[in-house]
């Protein structure tokens, strides 16, 4: 007998009621910011566009998988930054589009920059019960929608980031959702199903080990209200501004508490304009007999780089 109604019946579990974790994971989070905190838009010298795509636990039917498209530049002499992220998860028959647009404030200090920033987005919630993979047991069940469901829910948050004039270390926190949403396609009754205020922080310092290689520790933390707490703390290195490498050890996971998964990650400045980088999961949970692994890649486009690519900073610091 298949595994894959099993899977699918989890997953509608998964999606239909749990206060857990609701945004998804993402295994190069250094490079894709923007969507865990609204302060960091502006933060680059250069407009940058970044996509990103991952797909988790591949050769699982139903599985998660995501897409965002994000871009984000500075304005008024490096003293507001604004950007946007267009992302889609799906999950079972579950699929969310959410639409992000994000304005920050920058303060320039004696030693770096403080942002603040505010994030207005709209999320749309569709179930597709017209999915050939359900067969339910009893056709005639009322509590069974004949066709897909849809809703469109607004949201905003805020967040905080610093970033030193250096560029030697950063840290953040957010919270980009706020308002707790009813995303519950029942018409009638008590809500069982809502959007859960999401906490992001993260930090990192980057340290010179020698004139041509930069090795960066950083870590991300995610608390969702009534879920564990989850982290990925990453070590990347960078040869001669061109090369990149990391490695991810991402906590959480199942009872037997070896954390969820290690992640590899390779990379390369092809041009000034073009970074791209490949990332690959191995699942550390019982989850993992039954998959081959999840898998990331990022392409990110410097619109109008600088000689080197680094953080905003201000021209005569004060």
């Amino acid at each position: 007998m298949t595994k894959q109604p099993y899977l699918i019946l989890t997953f509608l579990l998964f999606a239909g009621g749990v206060s857990a974790q609701q945004e998804q994971m993402y295994t190069q989070f250094m490079f894709n910011k923007l969507t865990f905190n609204p302060a960091y838009a502006g933060n680059f010298v250069s407009p940058t566009l970044t996509t990103i795509y991952r797909n988790q636990w591949m050769g699982m039917d139903g599985a998660p998988k995501s897409m965002a498209l994000s871009y984000t530049q500075p304005l008024l002499n490096n003293r507001v930054g604004i950007g946007g992220n267009i992302s889609r998860q799906s999950i079972g028959i579950n699929t969310n589009l959410t639409f992000d647009i994000a304005y920050a404030y920058r303060i320039q200090m004696k030693r770096g920059i403080l942002a603040v920033g505010l994030q207005a987005s709209m999320r749309n919630f569709r179930q597709n019960w017209a999915d050939s993979r359900i067969i339910p047991i009893d056709q005639g069940d009322p509590g069974i929608p004949l066709d897909p469901k849809s809703k469109f829910v607004p949201n905003f948050g805020a967040g905080v980031y610093y970033n030193a004039y250096t560029n030697k270390w950063y840290a953040g926190l957010a919270l980009p959702r706020i308002v707790n949403n009813s995303i519950d396609f029942a018409e009638f009754g008590e809500t069982l199903s809502r959007e859960v205020q999401h906490f992001n922080a993260m930090g990192g310092i980057q340290l010179e080990a020698t004139e041509d290689l930069k090795v960066t520790p950083q870590v991300l933390i995610r608390y969702a209200l009534g879920a564990p707490v989850d982290a990925e703390v990453n070590v990347s290195a960078l040869l001669r501004n061109k090369f990149y490498g990391g490695l991810t050890y991402r906590l959480g996971g199942d009872i037997n508490f070896a954390g969820e998964s290690i992640d590899v990650a390779v990379g390369i400045q092809a041009i000034d304009e073009l970074f791209f980088c490949f990332s690959y999961d191995i699942g550390l949970t019982r989850l993992r007999r039954h998959h081959n692994g999840s898998i990331e890649a990022t392409v990110r486009w410097y619109i109008n780089p600088p000689d080197d690519v680094v953080a905003v900073k201000p021209a005569r610091p004060f």
